[in-house]
């Protein structure tokens, strides 16, 4: 009997996968339930188990993006294991016999060596041995492979006797620019569903907004105190560290608060405004940049908002992340920094309208009570799509993100820091 093995749904919505990769060969044995693809969505990677034993054909590459439902290999049931594969081997082995060696192979190899084409003429040594002369050059010739490094034996004369003419030596110059030796392969691969998936999005946001970037600079001195303080106690009775991240989030549930429309999206000719804070964390996972949603951050405490970051992202980089997880958001956080990232202009996540991007933290001169202070400074971002959100709200948005970064005790732990951590 041939089964079909068909694209199962990854989830709602969701009409095509990619192959991710086999993890079997065609013509293999497999055994009920055995892994044999990873099938990528633009959401999550899942493995395909088989569906029954027997030997299978596979009827995709990896590579190829196949519609849900679409047989991507076939399992030959009736078939039985192989004797690789702990089927009874009853083929005799046999003995390789040697060949003789016949009157004609002798012959052939006490043949003499033939001259090689384009060799120099021969001469015999003081022993009689045949060797063979470095080609010459004329004058010119030699000048130019002089001045360029190359060995007159890699050149082939056209002159008498083979000699290397002038015009022979300016043919084996490579041109101005020409690289010469070194690897210069290359190799080509077809991207994965996901990847594809964020490359249309990428494009799509960029075509279909009117996107722009506002920036400014954070002191994060009073972070990095409160951090020095309270981050061992924090870790020893909650299980997380205190990071940045949960600063930044209540900083922009703050912001976002205050300019709604940076919380909205349009839908056709409406603009949906939201009354909850659902913040989606990029993280980049094997597949490639992934966005988990903290739902309702701002209801969520500086150990509820780490607790739930450290969930997400272990989730995606191990590849456990599901659809659920990842749909929807009103608004993205993008951490560029921990690459080493000092500024960049972050892309809008459609259908959302605004991101903000952090970057590295690096000491920088400032000016602090009239004279210069040396300070961790981080340069941040807010992309937002002008259609909706005016200049006024995009810069008023990036100065409360930035004051509530600045001054924490007071703005986002009502100026009880040990209430706000939980100590």
């Amino acid at each position: 009997m041939i089964l079909e093995m068909k694209v199962p749904s990854p989830g709602e919505s969701i009409t095509g996968a990619g192959i991710a990769e086999w993890l079997v060969k065609d013509g293999d044995y497999v055994e009920k339930d055995q892994p044999i693809a990873e099938v990528d969505s633009d959401k999550a990677t899942l493995e395909l188990p088989a569906e029954e034993s027997g030997t299978i054909t596979l009827k995709a590459e990896v590579g190829d993006a196949v519609a849900v439902g679409a047989v991507v290999c076939l399992i030959d049931t009736s078939a039985a294991p192989s004797a690789s594969q702990g089927g009874e081997d009853k083929t005799p082995k046999e003995t390789a016999k040697k060949e003789p060696e016949t009157k004609e192979k002798k012959e052939e190899a006490q043949k003499p060596e033939v001259k090689k084409e384009g060799a120099a003429p021969s001469s015999k040594d003081s022993k009689g041995t045949k060797t063979y002369a470095t080609r010459t050059a004329s004058p010119a010739a030699k000048k130019i492979l002089s001045e360029r490094g190359i060995d007159a034996d890699t050149v082939k004369g056209s002159g008498k006797d083979g000699r290397i003419t002038k015009d022979d030596a300016v043919k084996a110059v490579p041109s101005m620019g020409t690289p010469t030796g070194g690897n210069r392969g290359e190799t080509r691969s077809k991207l994965s569903m996901l990847r594809r998936k964020v490359a249309e999005r990428l494009v799509a946001a960029k075509n279909e907004t009117a996107m722009l970037t506002t920036f400014n600079e954070v002191d994060m001195s009073a972070i990095f105190e409160l951090r020095d303080q309270y981050k061992e106690d924090f870790k020893e009775k909650h299980g997380v560290g205190l990071g940045f991240m949960s600063f930044f989030t209540k900083a922009v549930i703050r912001a976002l608060q205050q300019f709604p429309s940076v919380n909205s999206m349009i839908d056709g000719k409406e603009m949906i405004s939201y009354d909850f804070c659902d913040i989606s964390i990029a993280v980049s996972g094997p597949k490639g940049l992934m966005v988990p949603v903290i739902r309702n951050a701002e209801n969520l405490s500086f150990r509820g908002i780490e607790a739930e970051v450290k969930r997400l992202a272990i989730r995606a980089r191990e590849g456990d992340i599901t659809v659920d997880e990842m749909t929807g958001g009103t608004f993205t956080i993008t951490n560029g920094g921990v690459f080493g990232s000092m500024l960049s202009t972050p892309i809008i996540n459609p259908p959302q309208s605004a991101i903000l991007g952090m970057h590295n933290i690096v000491e920088r001169p400032i000016v602090r009570n009239k004279a210069i202070a040396i300070a961790p400074v981080m340069f941040v971002a807010l992309s937002y799509d002008h259609r909706i959100i005016d200049g006024k709200e995009s810069v008023g948005f990036l100065v409360a993100v930035k004051e509530a970064l600045e001054n924490p005790v007071e703005i986002l732990m009502d100026g009880n820091v040990k209430r706000a951590l939980e100590m």
